[in-house]
């Protein structure tokens, strides 16, 4: 089978493709032969930011063509879509049952990609802030994939003001189809009226801005890869908080929640509640390609590799 792996640290030049055996699952675990695969921005970092080569996991969609022993009731043919920990940058990928779901037969590989981890984030983003009718929200990260579905999350829960922040001008046109009222650049003077919830999908050096973005009470949901601090005083002077989410603390403490979120998602998907946003589908060989996009910050929504 095809597989793409890198051995040094670097940008998307380091990537290459090579040869690999079909791995088989062992217990409790699936096969897939992939249909479309996530990239995502912690994969990206890990490329270039991590501590030499590690298998590229993540998120993979497609048939199941064998089943490990007690792995529940999957059965080969199936389409699904779950997490890969080894290798997912490939044309067959191992997945824990566990971190495995069915794909709704009128959905595509691409879709169920674009809509299941990064809508199941969003969700739990959001919820995490427990906000409240009429809340104003502040999604950062807008035009990623988490981010474009946090926004319809927001208007559906009954925000009453829903702004997206983006990098670029470019992307406001494509988060304002999406529910957003206003749309603010992140090296704006100003953010506008603050906020009741922030959903910081950034991190970093946007984190300062954010907090001081907050209202009284305000509460800021951090839920990227890319770390930061906040200043304990900015949270103190506004009586707000900030509230860190993973979505694999749901997955292995609350699989009841997980498994209700998920059932919820595809309801919500299929009466046009979501709208997962697929920016380029491109051949698992040119993967260095998907890289560049994500580095380069130019996605509208997800970039999926397609073997």
């Amino acid at each position: 089978m095809l597989r793409v792996r890198f051995e040094v640290n670097g940008g998307p030049e380091v990537l290459f493709t090579e040869r690999a055996e079909v791995p088989a699952p062992g217990p409790g675990e699936l096969l897939i032969r992939a249909e479309a695969i996530g990239v995502t921005l912690p994969t990206v970092r890990k490329v270039r930011e991590g501590d030499g080569p590690v298998p590229l996991g993540g998120e993979v969609a497609g048939v199941v063509e064998a089943v490990g022993e007690g792995a529940g009731d999957f059965a080969v043919g199936e389409r699904v879509t779950g997490l890969c920990f080894s290798h997912s940058y490939a044309e067959y990928a191992v997945v824990p049952a566990a971190f495995a779901s069915r794909i709704p037969a009128a959905a595509s590989a691409a879709t169920a990609i674009a809509l299941v981890r990064s809508g199941l984030v969003a969700r739990g983003a959001y919820e995490s802030a427990r906000p409240e009718p009429g809340a104003s929200v502040l999604v950062t990260a807008a035009a990623s994939a988490v981010g474009s579905l946090a926004l319809q999350y927001a208007r559906a829960g009954g925000a009453e003001r829903v702004v997206a922040a983006v990098g670029s001008p470019a992307k406001a046109d494509f988060v304002r189809a999406l529910g957003a009222d206003e749309v603010v650049l992140y090296d704006a003077a100003g953010w506008g009226e603050p906020y009741d919830v922030i959903l910081d999908g950034v991190g970093g050096e946007l984190l300062g801005p954010a907090v001081r973005a907050l209202a009284p009470g305000g509460r800021l949901v951090a839920f990227s890869s890319g770390g930061g601090t906040v200043e304990a005083y900015e949270l103190l002077v506004r009586g707000a908080s900030v509230i860190g989410f993973q979505m694999a603390v749901i997955a292995r403490a609350k699989p009841e929640v997980y498994a209700r979120w998920l059932r919820e998602l595809w309801e919500m998907w299929e009466r046009g509640a979501l709208r997962p946003a697929v920016h380029a589908e491109i051949p698992l060989a040119e993967a260095a390609r998907a890289h560049a996009v994500i580095e380069e910050r130019r996605n509208l929504g997800k970039v999926v590799l397609v073997p």
